[in-house]
């Protein structure tokens, strides 16, 4: 098992990753490759940059990736609204989604702190 196999972020990250894309599979399909690719990209960065960053060797390069991770999780957040702006989501699906990207954000931030505390 790799180090980041066994945080606890980075497994709910992963729930989340799942639970977006059955969502997006909803959308017209014209937009599955477009509005939907994007969505897809975003969040399968969130656990993609937890991972990177728990293989580096610096805290500052971890931060880093933390950054990354969590600014992908807000533009994924985003592109949900903007889905549901566009009436191929319901408001109720995207808010169904909101406690786990809170909880996954507040735990990206508290990991970026704890290494902070290390510089």
């Amino acid at each position: 098992m790799f180090s980041f196999e066994s945080l606890l972020v980075y497994q709910k990250a992963r729930q989340l990753v799942k639970d977006v894309y059955k969502l997006q599979q909803l959308f017209p399909t014209e937009e599955r490759y477009a509005l939907g690719d994007q969505i897809r990209r975003s969040i399968t960065s969130v656990t993609s940059n937890i991972a990177e960053g728990s293989g580096r060797d610096s805290n500052k390069e971890k931060i880093h990736f933390l950054e990354i991770a969590f600014g992908s999780l807000m533009e994924a957040f985003s592109q949900l609204q903007n889905a549901q702006d566009l009436e191929y989501i319901s408001e109720t699906q995207v808010e169904n989604l909101r406690p786990q990207f809170e909880e996954i954000s507040k735990m990206i931030s508290g990991l970026k702190s704890s290494f902070e505390k290390k510089l």
